[in-house]
């Protein structure tokens, strides 16, 4: 498994964390950046992350900002993605089983640092129900194509 991470600098703790506990599990991660906790704007490497994931470079992705909502919004204007902000662990693991999320979106300022890793363990080992929730998912598809 490769994931890709981006953050901006309020979320730039976070993505190095995930990036430590993912690599001692042996998943491979792709970072896009920040790379430092100085002022950036989360829409450049939220975009460059959700790309990685569209263009099938790796098999999901992690964005974190200061509320999650700003860098989750950004990697959503990418075409096939769907990313989706969760703030435990029951909001990652319905965002992969009944929405088929492909981003993470987390915050770095509303997700306590003792549920990270259970927030992104449950979102990576959850698998898409399907069924009715693939037809809901094949219409934000049939949306996609305008």
């Amino acid at each position: 498994m490769k994931i890709a991470l981006g953050s901006d600098h309020r979320g730039f703790i976070y993505k190095e964390k995930i990036k430590q506990f993912l690599a001692a599990k042996g998943i491979q991660t792709e970072d896009y950046g920040c790379d430092s906790p100085s002022s950036c704007d989360y829409s450049d490497f939220g975009i460059k992350a959700a790309l990685a994931v569209a263009n099938h470079n790796v098999d999901f992705g992690i964005v974190i900002c200061g509320s999650g909502n700003g860098i989750t919004m950004t990697a959503n204007k990418v075409k096939g993605i769907r990313a989706a902000l969760a703030l435990n662990p029951e909001m990652a693991r319905l965002a992969r089983a009944h929405n088929d999320a492909n981003i993470l979106g987390l915050s770095e300022m509303f997700t306590p640092e003792a549920e990270l890793e259970n927030i992104v363990n449950t979102f990576l080992n959850t698998a898409f129900e399907g069924g009715r929730h693939a037809r809901r998912i094949s219409k934000i598809k049939d949306f996609e194509k305008g």
